[in-house]
């Protein structure tokens, strides 16, 4: 059936902050989708929190609005827009409770509006576990035994007649979030307590444990006419018990027969159209080839994680397929965007290999709990294609940008054989690299499968690849086995240890021998048809199928995987990058290897090639291409850590030189920058040894803000406060720096700001100045931050714009630089100068209305500020306040402490914007999902240096209306300030708390961490359990003071009449007892009769407004 022509506007719901296990494969769905419907003709509405992506950009749909995703606002926008449908399958399970959500609120019902896509019904039926288990028995699809508990005990009684492992699974969550595996029953309780707490309807399945088998996955799509089709099987190298999103995946599946591929293949088809889901759909098998059965893991009725691999592993749009399925269309009536000419029921063919590797953060929390299960805990995903498995797996490690570039770990060689198995036996992050390791030490294979139940097909691979690595090591320079690595997918680094050379030696032989890589498309059918928008991998062959143009090229790097750090904003920086290369009437071709987001979508740039973010994979790209120059500025750290080595090897780098950039990186260089022209900076030294550390400390004097040279994210930075301290810090953190030295700074404490500025070499524009809301010290990626600033001075604000301009032009930036500073005492200091777009670009974008990152390319490509029509200086603010808040994915990271420092911790942000701050911080608040419970008890429990500060804030809760409870020392404080507190005993002494917190009997935990280690290990506690039971955390006092304005603004204020004494008593002065007793209406007496020692009792309540 032809589209329908009964709906005009459309509603898409987004999928909201990032978090671990719901990244930007939502952002790049939702974005495909709405893309879609506009080129159907419908008028396109979306809905998201998230600023900083491409999908809340404005020309993605026709209205966008950037708002909570709760139901109260979302209702709002429903009721002001009147859409005739919402299609909620695109947003991840975010844009699908909310559908949940307003269906029943009865708002849909009221207003006559559909859903679109699969039905609610049909949702319900995959996502509710008992009306899933039951549909299956019906169909005779085999599923493990398992149980609903809706309590911990209900969960133990099931474990103990079925026996454990048994695996836990919350009904209604993401990314396996509180699930796991339990061995026994104390294991069981601690997770189905926290599973429990997890789950909106508070329900977990028990399930007999099937880890161990083969995992593999199809990813399906049906429309209305019962057309079903596959779109891609993909297999995991990890087996059951470990979450697809942080296993290695291959596509297609490598180790099965073709009866097993037939039998699964019929099994999912037959459960997407029994399900009737139209759209997209993903079923999770577990396959026992031993005894030849399989059973149905799951089914998630949307596209999912799993989608975004799929397609760009076949190059088949499933996103955009689905919101055409949603209005109507039928796959054999939707054209094929790839091929132009094939429909989209063409089953894709794949004559390649896709490798997916997660990446996980543990590189910045060195002590987080690297153990894999079942709840996700990776970041981002690498993609790489090759012809074999053994290609694909080597360019996936080395696109995975972490410390090492293949799979030969010289740092495992001092383990012990106990050691070394001890991590293989377990499923870690960096299991792949002991696999090897361990091939390399003469392990047998079947010996190694059986300890980790991984097929010894993809075991006996990475020992495929270490017999070409000890060939390679007896023939130096020998032609046959040079083609066959590079055959297998080795890096000229890796040849070059091996042959004791360098890789440019390698190089320059590779090209003497005529040894160079071709590119082949991924185009959905194999080659079988001419295909009009294909992208393009690498591999040694003999036929190149990429076709140079003759019009003049501008190549853009990505930057890779998502990480803490580095987040999908500089996917947003590439994207727009590359629309206004193309608007200058350049071709832009794409390097990138990250699968989730929009940057490597074919449809985006004129040639796009999936490859590792290396020298050398860079390089082959740009010989074949010869662009005009490379742009590395939106990249993020990645790219520019590329920089350098383009430039030696004779590539144009466009945009700020290479030696500008280095000016700025280099902590010598910019001392003297910052030196000849008089700006103030925290006083600082560098180290590359111990002792010259410490020295630098004693002369600068505690506390001292510790980092290496070029990182991102603010990696391995830390606040240090004496000698044993910063000892321990340059143990285990100095490898960290790339041949960099450590940087040692002052430790100033004043307000954080910062500013994004595009230049082109001469004239510089500033679109604002965002203020942070957290004080210097919590990472900049971390703290709330407001625009435009609020409290900062005109002279401030003055000084800002002439420092950053001078800076710009001191560096000579062409394009764009991120300055942040602290302010201190009304004076500016600068704190760092990154020359690359930065974290906050899409924000201040989005906020200012002025696309930098386009900007900035044409100003790159030869087009001045001016020309563009923009005037120099600082862009006057519109009269909206926008309000950023951080969140984090702490409740999926055990060990990892959730007390905010200068290293990164959150994975996205949000953004709330209204009139007033209040308002704007209220909406970040809620888009953060940080909901403030409107009366209750607030738990106290702050470092001594806190302590001061903490009781104006108590005071304002309990005016509020809260109840105070605190440990002993804060509660001493609060009683000396006279107001009512109740004093719970340490952690050493009761767990009282923790069964408060567990219980919610304590809605809302405000913890800055005690500096002696007692203390220090309490606040740990307390942060987790608050996290794992979902109570409010707060670990900056600034956020909540913050908080309590939102609170203040919504609260009436009750006053009591006051008798004639009280008054005797103000005319009197003798203000100072008063104050504590009486509050607000107190200090608002003193200033009316300008009691004398009224504004000293005022400020030593300290925090509160008139």
């Amino acid at each position: 059936m032809p589209k329908r022509t009964d709906l005009n506007k459309i509603l898409v719901i987004g999928s909201g902050p990032i978090i671990i296990g719901q990244a930007a494969e939502f952002d790049y769905s939702g974005t495909q989708a709405c893309l879609s419907l506009k080129e159907l003709g419908y008028q396109t509405v979306l809905v998201n929190s998230n600023p900083a992506t491409i999908m809340t950009d404005t020309d993605v749909a026709d209205k966008v609005y950037i708002e909570p995703l709760t139901r109260q606002f979302v209702s709002q926008i429903i009721r002001k827009e009147r859409p005739d449908a919402i299609l909620p399958t695109l947003g991840g399970q975010q844009g699908l409770n909310m559908a949940m959500e307003l269906a029943e609120s009865g708002i849909l019902k009221e207003l006559n509006i559909e859903l679109l896509g699969t039905k609610l019904d049909a949702i319900d039926q995959a996502e509710d576990r008992e009306r899933f288990r039951s549909l299956m028995k019906e169909l005779g699809e085999p599923v493990p035994d398992s149980a609903i508990a809706t309590t911990v005990a209900e969960a133990v009684d099931f474990a103990k007649q079925s026996g454990f492992p048994v695996i836990v699974r919350p009904a209604f969550t993401m990314g396996g979030t509180g699930g796991g595996i339990a061995n026994d029953e104390t294991e069981l309780r601690k997770i189905a307590a926290n599973g429990l707490t997890l789950s909106p309807v508070t329900q977990v399945l028990i399930e007999q444990s099937i880890a161990g088998m083969k995992e593999i996955e199809f990813e399906v799509m049906r429309d209305h006419a019962d057309n079903a089709i596959v779109v891609c099987n993909m297999e995991n190298f990890d087996p059951v018990g470990i979450h697809t999103g942080d296993s290695i995946v291959y596509a297609p599946v490598q180790t099965l027969s073709d009866r097993e591929v037939q039998e699964l293949r019929d099994a999912a088809l037959r459960i997407i159209r029994a399900l009737k889901i139209e759209g997209g759909c993903n079923v999770q098998f577990a396959l026992d080839p031993v005894q030849n059965r399989y059973y149905v893991i799951e089914v998630n009725p949307r596209v999912s994680r799993s989608s975004a691999l799929a397609s760009k592993a076949t190059g088949y749009p499933i996103a955009k397929v689905a919101a055409k399925i949603a209005v109507g269309l039928q796959l054999d009536e939707i054209l094929n965007p790839v091929t132009g000419s094939t429909y989209a029921e063409f089953e894709p063919a794949l004559d390649y290999v896709v490798c997916k590797i997660p990446r996980w953060p543990f590189d910045k929390f060195a002590n987080a709990d690297r153990r894999l299960g079942t709840q996700m805990k990776a970041t981002g995903e690498v993609m790489e294609v090759g012809r074999t498995v053994e290609e694909a797996t080597q360019k996936a490690v080395r696109s995975l940008d972490i410390d090492v570039a293949e799979l030969h770990d010289g740092r495992l060689a001092n383990l012990s054989d106990t050691e070394l198995l001890a991590g293989i036996k377990v499923a870690r992050d960096d299991r792949l690299f002991y696999l090897y390791e361990a091939l390399r030490r003469g392990e047998s294979l079947t010996k190694l499968a059986q300890l980790t139940k991984i097929s010894v097909y993809f075991v006996d691979k990475l020992l495929h690849i270490y017999e070409i690595e000890t060939a390679l090591q007896d023939h130096p320079f020998a032609t046959e086995w040079l083609t066959d690595a590079k055959h297998y997918g080795f890096a000229d680094t890796t040849i070059a240890r091996l042959w004791q050379t360098t890789a440019d030696r390698v190089r320059e032989f590779r090209q003497q021998t005529g040894i160079q890589p071709v590119y082949k498309m991924i185009d959905t059918c194999a080659g079988e048809f001419a295909s009009s928008t294909p992208y393009y991998y690498s591999t040694y062959e003999f036929e190149n199928e990429s076709q140079v143009s003759e019009k003049p090229s501008i190549l853009v790097l990505g930057s890779g995987p998502i990480r803490i750090g580095q987040g999908v904003e500089f996917d947003y920086a590439t994207v727009h990058s590359i629309q206004a290369i193309r608007q200058m009437g350049y071709e832009a071709i794409v390097v990138n290897n990250n699968p989730e987001t929009v940057s490597t979508d074919f449809s985006m740039s004129d040639k796009l090639y999936f490859e590792p973010l290396t020298v050398e994979e860079v390089l082959n790209v740009i010989e074949l291409e010869q662009p005009k120059g490379v742009i590395v500025q939106f990249g993020g750290q990645t790219a520019i850590n590329l920089a350098e080595a383009l430039a030696d090897h004779g590539v144009p780098v466009l945009g700020t030189a290479v030696e500008d950039v280095n000016r700025a990186e280099d902590r010598d260089e910019f001392n003297q920058l910052i030196t000849e022209n008089q700006f103030r900076q925290p006083e600082g030294r560098t180290a590359t040894t111990v002792p010259a550390a410490i020295t630098a400390a004693n002369q600068i004097g505690y506390p001292v803000v510790v980092r290496p040279s070029y990182v991102l994210g603010g990696r391995a930075m830390e606040i240090v406060h004496n000698q044993a301290e910063l000892e321990n810090y340059m143990h285990t953190a100095v490898q960290v720096s790339h041949q960099h030295p450590v940087l040692i700074d002052q430790y100033l404490v004043g307000t954080e700001c910062e500013v994004d500025v595009v230049s082109d070499g001469h004239d510089v524009v500033i679109p604002g100045i965002m203020e942070h809301i957290e004080r210097s010290g919590v990472h900049s990626g971390d703290s709330m931050a407001v625009y435009p600033a609020q409290t900062l001075s005109t002279t401030v604000q003055n000084q800002i714009v002439e420092i950053a301009t001078k800076l710009a032009r001191c560096l000579r930036c062409v394009g764009l630089m991120n300055v942040q500073f602290i302010v201190h005492d009304e004076q500016v200091y600068v704190i760092e100068v990154n020359p690359r777009a930065s974290r906050t670009i899409p924000l201040i974008s989005k906020v200012t209305d002025l696309p930098l990152a386009r900007i900035a390319t044409k100003a790159i490509l030869g087009q001045s500020i001016r020309e563009q029509g923009l005037t120099p200086g600082l862009h006057r603010p519109g009269k909206l306040i926008h309000v950023k808040a951080p969140v984090f994915s702490f409740t999926k990271l055990n060990d990892v402490d959730s007390l905010l420092g200068p290293e990164m911790k959150s994975t996205g942000e949000v953004m709330g914007s209204d009139r007033t701050l209040a308002k704007a911080l209220y909406k970040a608040l809620e888009g953060a999902k940080l909901h403030l419970p409107d009366h209750g008890k607030v738990l106290l429990t702050v470092r001594n240096t806190d302590k001061e500060e903490v009781v104006g804030l108590a005071k304002r809760f309990w005016d509020l209306g809260y109840q105070l409870v605190a440990t002993e020392g804060t509660a001493a404080v609060l009683k000396q300030n006279g107001l009512p507190v109740e004093t719970v005993e340490k952690l050493t002494e009761s767990t009282q708390i923790l069964n408060e917190i567990k219980q919610h009997e304590i809605r809302t935990v405000i913890n800055t961490i005690a500096d002696d280690p007692d203390s220090a290990n309490d606040g740990i506690k307390i942060r987790q359990t608050a996290l794992t039971y979902g109570v409010p955390l707060f670990t900056a006092l600034d956020t909540v003071d913050a908080i309590l304005q939102v609170l203040e603004a919504q609260a009436f204020t009750t006053v009591h009449t006051y008798k004639e004494e009280d008054y005797a008593t103000l005319r009197n002065g003798n203000c100072g007892s008063n104050v504590k007793k009486s509050g607000y209406e107190c200090e608002w007496y003193c200033r009316v009769w300008s009691v004398p020692g009224g504004e000293n009792g005022f400020k030593r309540i300290g925090g509160l407004s008139d």
